[in-house]
């Protein structure tokens, strides 16, 4: 049976809804924040940036100290309140209806959330991505990946209801990547517990 974005959102939201608390009081762990800061150096002083899967806000806060105008989306309407406090423009969207005209962002963040979408949909979520963000623009991509892919709830999970994951190995992950953007680069990172952290810079081409 197909698993589709659309079944996975009324859970995704609820889960998410009820850990923006918790959530928001968890300190960022060094590789994420060297994975965040290797994005910032290649964007342009001032570039207009949007973070899908925003959760808290706590990404979208520390781009928007460094100068970045900044727009978060987030599916969890608790998740955007918190957005709200820190001062962050933020709006309440899925990721196949980022209501913004094309071309408006040079750079799109989306940090361990396209891992909700399943493989069926990702090929539609990432040329919504693509509309919205102006010829050349960056996009980073990060997700936990495997040597096998696997759709569906995991178990030890601790949100409830459990979340809908999708694992991708590194050759699917670039396969799908590579249909919608150029790969600016694309690495591994080893986050321990057998877990591997697959990182992607994209580009908009300049021509379509």
């Amino acid at each position: 049976m197909t698993i589709r974005y659309a079944e996975v959102l009324s859970p995704l939201r609820a889960a998410y809804d009820s850990h923006a608390a918790w959530r928001d009081a968890l300190t960022k762990e060094p590789w994420k924040v060297a994975e965040r800061q290797a994005f910032r150096d290649r964007l342009a002083p001032g570039a207009r940036l949007l973070e899908i899967g925003a959760g808290t806000g706590q990404d979208s806060a520390w781009f928007q100290q460094e100068g970045f105008a900044v727009v978060a989306a987030d599916l969890s309407p608790v998740m955007v309140e918190h957005c709200r406090a820190k001062g962050i423009e933020a709006h309440v969207m899925d990721f196949l209806q980022l209501d913004f005209p094309a071309s408006s962002f040079d750079a799109v963040f989306a940090m361990n959330c396209l891992l909700h979408v399943p493989n069926h949909d990702l090929p539609a979520v990432l040329a919504a991505i693509r509309v919205v963000l102006r010829p050349g623009g960056l996009f980073f991509v990060g997700v936990y990946g495997g040597n096998e892919s696997a759709e569906g709830p995991i178990s030890g999970d601790d949100h409830k209801p459990p979340r809908f994951f999708s694992f991708r190995t590194d050759e699917q992950l670039l396969a799908f990547a590579a249909a919608s953007f150029d790969v600016v680069d694309f690495h591994s990172v080893d986050v321990g517990g057998g877990h591997r952290f697959q990182s992607l810079t994209l580009r908009r081409p300049d021509l379509d």
